[in-house]
């Protein structure tokens, strides 16, 4: 598995800072250009592919704005590790294809670490530290859903095999 470097945030990082109101009407690229802007203005310029993003509690709290979790994946964050979500934020997240896992453990993560999440096994390996942290374990189902890119391509995948058995 390949480690990925960490952006920290604290507590309570709500949707509109995800994807700030006045840009609610542009293309999901230019609410994403504007990602956490407000507490941390270099994460949209310098966030790359592959990165992980660990929140503390509340992460997501807020309004149901789906883009959110779009303007995440926009960036290519692959994997958010919060103390707990926002309900809304969380069920979007597994939705779209956003591993989120929730973990007693994040505050031990540093800005710029580098770990390897493991949604199956419910750890992180921090391999800066050496530690190895737990989180949750997902069900099967919402880690094949999450592989898949979501919840539409899973299901589109799902019923096109059916389709093929009929």
């Amino acid at each position: 598995m390949t480690a990925h470097r960490v952006w920290r945030f604290g507590d309570n990082i709500d949707t509109d800072v995800l994807a700030p109101g006045i840009y609610m009407k542009k293309p999901i690229a230019e609410i994403a250009a504007h990602c956490l802007e407000a507490v941390e203005p270099r994460f949209a310029k310098e966030v790359r592919p592959g990165d992980v993003v660990v929140g503390g509690r509340g992460f997501g709290m807020g309004s149901s704005r789906e883009q959110a979790v779009e303007a995440l994946l926009q960036l290519g964050v692959v994997a958010v590790l919060a103390l707990s979500f926002g309900g809304i934020f969380y069920r979007n997240a597994l939705n779209y294809g956003l591993l989120a896992l929730a973990s007693s453990d994040i505050h031990r993560i540093r800005q710029d670490d580098l770990v390897v999440v493991d949604g199956v096994a419910g750890t992180v390996i921090d391999e800066t530290t050496g530690e190895r942290l737990t989180c949750e374990k997902l069900p099967p189902h919402l880690l094949a859903m999450i592989a898949d890119g979501g919840l539409v391509p899973h299901l589109e995948k799902r019923f096109a095999r059916q389709g093929a058995q009929a």
